[in-house]
């Protein structure tokens, strides 16, 4: 996966999300931390299409990503999405939640839909859930069949904004070892996370925004190991006190 974002703004009204972020990336797994407010969010939006910076220019993967909104559909169409909470359609069964964009958004007959589901199911351990609405699963469920949702298209790159922060301590270890096998088998993911000893383990390259502006970014054994801004020595510090 390759990215360079140059000097990108978002401004909602007086609140200036992004401040003249730039980041430049070659790697298959790039994690982004930092505090919460910092701009995570509002990157990981624009590099999945979902957002347009107010300036400043973004490329990921050769496609430029401006205001052409039937480019910018197709972008959103090439990718996958995970987010805080677990937005699965709740009228819908979870082999639905799979089923249904499959057929919808990306062209798939109903029986290649059920096929692809019937294997996300298997993948995911959701082959008993199914037919369960998402108010009938646990939040682990329901984040995974959110996660099986997201990979069914095969998506280009797997975009996941704190995938694990409604869960509980063991539905997040649940959770975080499959995006780490989804990551080993190659996909290419771009995720925020506050939970360090995964960044570390699973990133190709992390990245710290705050305040809008990327602060660093590198190796894991680097800017975890050796951070160089004196903003990520005092986060690392705090975040990673009693870990």
């Amino acid at each position: 996966m390759k990215l360079h974002a140059d000097t990108l703004t978002r401004a909602y009204g007086a609140v200036q999300a992004l401040d003249g972020l730039s980041l430049q990336v070659d790697a298959r797994v790039l994690v982004l931390i930092g505090p919460s407010g910092g701009g995570k969010s509002t990157f990981l939006r624009l590099c999945g299409g979902l957002d347009l910076a107010t300036s400043g220019s973004l490329e990921i993967n050769g496609t430029a990503l401006g205001e052409d909104p039937a480019e910018l559909l197709a972008w959103r169409r090439r990718n996958g999405f995970l987010f805080q909470q677990f937005n699965l359609f709740p009228h819908l069964t979870a082999r639905r939640n799979i089923t249904l964009p499959l057929e919808k958004v990306h062209g798939r007959s109903p029986e290649e839909a059920e096929e692809v589901a019937r294997r996300c199911l298997e993948r995911f351990g959701l082959q008993a859930h199914g037919d369960k609405l998402p108010a009938q699963m646990s939040g682990g469920q329901q984040q995974r069949a959110g996660l099986a949702r997201a990979i069914a298209p095969g998506p280009e790159i797997l975009l996941l904004d704190e995938p694990t922060s409604a869960l509980d301590p063991e539905m997040t270890a649940e959770v975080l070892e499959l995006i780490q096998e989804l990551a080993a088998a190659g996909q290419h993911i771009i995720l925020s996370t506050h939970e360090m000893g995964f960044a570390r383990a699973v990133a190709d390259q992390v990245a710290v925004i705050a305040e809008g502006k990327i602060l660093e970014s590198g190796l894991p054994a680097a800017v975890f190991g050796q951070p160089r801004a004196a903003f990520t020595q005092r986060f690392l510090a705090k975040v990673m006190r009693f870990t």
